[in-house]
């Protein structure tokens, strides 16, 4: 690889790259210092080229025009860092770009990091995720997002049980796993180097199968047992911190265990008023009135402010009890735990909400509603005709007609069927993974 001319070039490029992602990563001077610290001119150039779907080290050093055994040391370097994303599959290493959020952010802060200036790196990312709502409202618009909140189970009544499927409990995502890895929760992590952290426990990000086997082969976390990471899942119930995670049904890859307080995605959502940033449960909170004692421990727990206290007078006594706001309520059942007098309970909601099957359903609804379908599919940046066609696509998606279709939901799913089968056949192995 030749001599980088000019470095600032090669951290533009890359922002416009991670932005052709479906998190988006909106422009700002901020996000061009986190990738400076983060990437080399050299690697941002590497990374900058690389396809949004994992790659075989074979087609990227084809496509870069590299040596194999180089562009091995670099990757596998880069790997290590957090920078690059590489995956073991069927004996074969595949590579690809993070996204901002999940990724770039999250293998900063998941692990403690002498290498790397880690309360710059906080400040900064904090400043990009807050500066304005540019990042936040990228990330969560559409209907499809990537985080959905589990319901406790304890906080089921017993006659509701049938209702909750295996896929909606926290206790079957950890049971069920081929492999479990425990990390540090980043956003904690990254608010202790501003000293903005509260004292819950730090090492409770928990990851499943073909994730946390990545995670711990670099270094990002440590690998636990199932019994191990249910105790993780109990400690982070007692210390009041709400269930969220990957929004799937099958081979859910991760589930957080988070506070209100330092969570940014929790954060964001009360910041920036966008309470649909996390997919609720198919649960929701309600007040039993006659036991509710208005004492507000249920509304100090909420981490979205979904709680608040009412107040009136009966007589010449003050009755309090507690509010719950429908459209903000994730259905977590932090506020259950939080009650000592039965008062909170939770019920099933009366419409169930919908989860992508598979990680790959994910990625392409979330294409469609934020209009980057043609960067999912025709990812290469290396090739003309993906670029050609890519474009074309793009004017297609941002057609009244073609966005009046996606509003149709027979249409869009048969659409997405289609565009998933085909784009499975186009990747062979890779949606294999992706499953």
């Amino acid at each position: 690889m030749g001599h980088i001319v000019n470095p600032d070039r090669e951290h533009r490029l890359l922002q416009k790259q991670l932005d052709r992602k479906v998190q988006g990563a909106p422009d700002s001077p901020t996000l061009i210092k986190i990738l400076t610290l983060l990437f080399s001119p050299e690697e941002a150039n590497i990374a900058r080229q690389m396809p949004q779907q994992p790659t075989s080290l074979e087609s990227l050093s084809r496509g870069l025009n590299m040596p194999r055994k180089e562009l091995d040391r670099r990757l596998t370097e880069m790997a290590h860092r957090g920078v690059v994303l590489d995956i073991e599959h069927k004996g074969e290493r595949y590579f690809m770009l993070p996204p901002v959020v999940i990724g770039l952010f999250e293998f900063t802060f998941m692990r403690a990091r002498p290498d790397m200036p880690m309360a710059e790196l906080a400040r900064l990312f904090e400043e990009y995720f807050t500066e304005n709502d540019r990042f936040i409202s990228t990330l969560f618009q559409g209907k499809t997002q990537l985080f959905r909140s589990f319901v406790r189970e304890e906080s089921i009544l017993h006659d509701d049980h049938t209702e909750i499927l295996d896929w909606e409990r926290a206790s079957h995502i950890v049971t069920s796993a081929s492999a479990i890895s425990v990390g540090l929760c980043q956003c904690h992590h990254a608010l202790t180097h501003l000293g903005k952290s509260c004292d819950r426990p730090q090492e409770v990000c928990l990851s499943f199968n073909h994730g946390a086997k990545t995670l711990v082969r670099n270094g990002y976390a440590r690998e636990i047992s199932t019994a191990e990471a249910m105790r993780v899942l109990e400690k982070s119930k007692a210390a009041g911190l709400a269930q969220t995670g990957d929004n799937v049904q099958r081979k859910v890859s991760f589930i957080c265990n988070c506070c209100g307080c330092c969570c940014h995605l929790m954060l964001g959502m009360k910041t920036f008023d966008l309470h649909h940033g996390v997919v609720t449960s198919n649960w929701i909170m309600d007040v039993d009135l006659e036991k509710c004692k208005g004492c507000g421990k249920c509304a100090t727990a909420c981490p979205v402010n979904a709680i608040e206290i009412a107040e009136t007078l009966e007589g010449d006594k003050k009755r309090k009890w507690a509010v719950r706001d429908e459209k903000i309520c994730l259905g977590c059942g932090v506020c259950y735990s939080a009650c000592k007098f039965g008062g909170a309970t939770m019920r099933p909601r009366e419409k169930r909400v919908f989860t992508p099957e598979t990680a790959f359903d994910q990625m392409v609804a979330m294409a469609i509603e934020r209009g980057k379908l043609a960067s999912l599919i025709f990812d290469d940046p290396q090739k003309l005709s993906h670029r050609a066609l890519g474009r074309i696509i793009g004017v297609l998606e941002k057609s009244p007609p073609f966005k009046a279709a996606m509003a149709i939901k027979p249409l869009k799913s048969a659409f997405l069927s289609a565009v998933v089968n085909g784009a499975r056949r186009k990747s062979g192995k890779l949606g294999e993974m992706l499953k």
